[in-house]
């Protein structure tokens, strides 16, 4: 998806203009993928624009770059104020997010000793991730890549490097006329989409892969949780075979930059677009985002704040 400019980008403790936000070639995150990220998301209210669930997001990112080894030399309270000085400064009402560690200039070789580690925090405007399809429901198909094992590289950890397997699948998707791809794992479970959680509704219950399939713990899948709960759905965390994709009653994808996205078929299974739970889900997901349910008003960090 195409990037809409902003005005300036946060770079190592100072704003720069968008233009000028350069590394160098040799930057050790460029040629080895050594870097961790997270994707947070503003929107319009009546108070103004408000962040939602920001310290979740940078706690997240720490703890990416501790599985890393990668110590930030910027701490969570900085960060916070530079992500709210960034969509201040670029006159956001509503704007995606993203925070960025990886490791610059000064070692080259796998060996990432002596690297220093950079950051930035880029913010622009972004609409549905998944296209004017997501209101309706996407088509998804199951990847013939297999999602990263956790005993190969840390999937618990949002780093930059193992996202080259969720690139792989996107295109492949792409290709072959999908939306969206969805990834299993090594064992043959259900693990995630290429950037988005997965939940299926069989009967009056909800289910999502844990962890353990390679799934990240997505803070979107969290918030799905607490406004299941609060609805009175229940959710399980459990492994899902291919087919318990195809017999779903209801499917949808979940994340930061996709939102709650109601699923139509899985690879030519229909299973019908945005049924009664997902719509449910996606009207309390609007509701908590949005500032208008008061009961999550605990999740808005206001860009106005300082």
């Amino acid at each position: 998806m195409a990037l809409t400019e902003a005005d300036y980008i946060w770079m190592d403790g100072e704003l720069v203009p968008w233009q000028d936000a350069r590394i160098h070639v040799l930057s050790h995150g460029l040629h080895y993928g050594t870097g961790v990220f997270e994707g947070v998301r503003a929107y319009s209210t009546s108070d103004g624009p408000a962040l939602f669930r920001l310290d979740e997001h940078l706690d997240r990112l720490f703890r990416s770059a501790k599985m890393l080894r990668m110590a930030l030399p910027r701490d969570k309270a900085e960060l916070r104020a530079a992500t709210l000085e960034l969509v201040r400064a670029n006159g956001h009402r509503s704007c995606y997010v993203r925070h960025l560690a990886n490791l610059g200039y000064g070692a080259m070789g796998v060996d990432p000793t002596g690297a220093v580690v950079q950051m930035s925090i880029s913010s622009w405007e972004w609409g549905a991730y998944l296209g004017d399809a997501a209101e309706h429901g996407i088509r998804l198909m199951t990847s013939s890549w297999r999602r990263n094992d956790p005993t190969v590289v840390p999937t618990a950890a949002k780093a930059t490097g193992p996202y080259l397997n969720s690139a792989l699948a996107k295109l492949e998707a792409r290709e072959a006329g999908f939306d969206e791809a969805v990834l299993l794992s090594t064992d043959g479970y259900v693990s995630e989409c290429s950037g988005e959680n997965v939940f299926i509704r069989r009967g009056d219950v909800l289910y999502t892969p844990p962890s353990s399939a390679g799934a990240l713990e997505g803070i979107t899948q969290d918030t799905v949780g607490t406004l299941a709960a609060d609805l009175g759905i229940e959710v399980r965390r459990e492994n899902l075979l291919r087919s318990d994709l195809y017999a779903a009653d209801e499917m949808f994808l979940c994340g930061t930059a996709a939102e709650v996205t109601p699923v139509r078929s899985v690879d030519n299974r229909e299973i019908g677009g945005p049924g009664p739970m997902t719509c449910k889900i996606r009207d309390a997901f609007r509701a908590a985002v949005t500032g208008a349910d008061e009961r999550y008003r605990h999740w808005l960090t206001f860009v106005g704040e300082r």
